[in-house]
């Protein structure tokens, strides 16, 4: 072995022959003398010892992987295979044998058993900081194999759907549109999470149909009128930061966004609370606000207020408090360049149109313009809880305040 650290390959195949030469099946001597015949183009000999050494270590993770690529080397393709499944019989979860299976399936082009194999090293190497440098160009090559092939299928699996889609209203064909990303690996699901108060049993819908809240025309009629009251906020600097965490708080994602202007807000009603002050400035969209009906939930609403995100901004991915309400979005001000991802779905805000989703779903925003985006955030009942539900969630919100209490 000091030999062969030291470069002097010959000496050391030498000296591996003569402990052969006293215990013919010592494993450590074949194991070596296939592994230098390998490396130096001799492939029959790296057979003849790899497969010697196998015999008398049958579980020699090491000296199965060698013998795979020795039988590689000699074509023996379905050799090879056998010699990467007796390795994954020892340890179904070793990364380097998941690997050349991985690659064995991809040169037989049995491309999703080669994801599979791939997906599974890649699940057991941990992240990418993590990977051991010997692996390293084989796990990213994996990684870029996995990426093409999940792209492939997803785009093969939405053309075969393409033409049934066009019979299905718009919220079922979003349905399977989604079910062929989560299908081809492009996306998982996404469920509801919400971060305090959750009704279960609700299914978790990204974006709701806008003829659901038929009292939201009231502000989409008027957004002129709600412009031209945001316009005097906005000149006279009365936005505050939205992420205001107090020091010794965990601020987790919302590191690079707290206390920060680059995500600003002016509220009307917080988490159930008016801001007497700010309403008097807005008179005219208090008084719209009123006419919607606004979730009035102990803790949690109302709510409403101008979210303000400054060019070239992202708010991360989170989950809101309680799925017991949905947020609604009138866009204001958006440049070119604003998105918002609810789950799987993308949608572009479009000024005096709004946008209802379940925020409990991992959401994140985009302002990718070099322009200031507002919208102005309402929270508004779930349409799925009848009036009955609503009484009984609040119930539930104020009894847990009345008992801290």
């Amino acid at each position: 072995m000091q030999s062969a650290r030291s470069g002097h390959d010959e000496e050391a195949e030498s000296l591996w022959r003569e402990i052969l030469g006293t215990e013919p099946q010592h494993t450590q001597a074949l194991r070596n003398l296939g592994t230098h015949a390998l490396q130096r183009g001799d492939n029959d000999e790296a057979l003849k010892m790899l497969e010697a050494a196998r015999l008398t270590a049958p579980t020699d993770l090491f000296v199965l992987l060698m013998l795979a690529d020795a039988r590689k080397t000699a074509g023996e393709t379905d050799g090879e295979f056998e010699a990467i499944q007796w390795a994954l019989a020892v340890d179904p979860l070793y990364v380097p044998a998941l690997l050349k299976k991985g690659s064995w399936c991809e040169r037989q082009g049995k491309s999703l058993s080669a994801c599979e194999a791939y997906s599974r090293a890649m699940t057991h190497s941990g992240s990418e900081a993590q990977w051991p440098g010997q692996l390293r160009a084989e796990l990213g090559a994996a990684r870029t194999y996995i990426e093409r092939n999940s792209r492939g299928l997803h785009n093969f699996l939405a053309a075969e759907i393409r033409e049934r889609l066009e019979e299905l209203d718009s919220e079922s064909a979003d349905r399977w549109r989604e079910a062929a990303s989560i299908h081809a690996g492009r996306s998982g699901p996404y469920p509801s999470k919400s971060e305090q108060f959750h009704v279960p049993r609700l299914p978790a819908i990204p974006f709701f149909e806008r003829s659901a809240f038929s009292r939201l025309e009231v502000l989409e009629r008027n957004v002129d009128r709600i412009h031209d009251e945001l316009a005097a906020v906005l000149e006279r600097g009365q936005f505050q930061p939205y992420v205001a965490y107090p020091p010794g708080e965990p601020v987790n994602q919302w590191q690079a966004l707290n206390h920060s202007s680059r995500w600003s807000a002016f509220h009307l009603w917080r988490d159930g609370k008016p801001i007497a002050g700010n309403l008097d400035r807005l008179p005219e969209t208090a008084k719209l606000l009123e006419e919607v009906e606004l979730c009035d939930l102990d803790g949690f609403g109302p709510s409403a207020f101008f979210s303000a995100l400054a060019p070239k901004t992202h708010i991360p991915p989170h989950h809101g408090e309680t799925n017991a309400r949905v947020i609604a979005h009138l866009p204001l001000i958006v440049p070119d360049g604003c998105r918002l991802r609810v789950g799987f779905e993308e949608r572009q805000w479009q000024e005096g149109k709004t946008l209802v989703f379940d925020d409990t779903i991992e959401h994140e925003a985009f302002n990718d313009s070099n322009a200031l985006r507002v919208v102005m955030i309402f929270g508004l009942w779930n349409p799925l809880l009848s009036d009955a539900d609503r009484h009984v969630a609040s119930v539930l919100a104020e009894g847990r305040r009345n008992f801290a209490d």
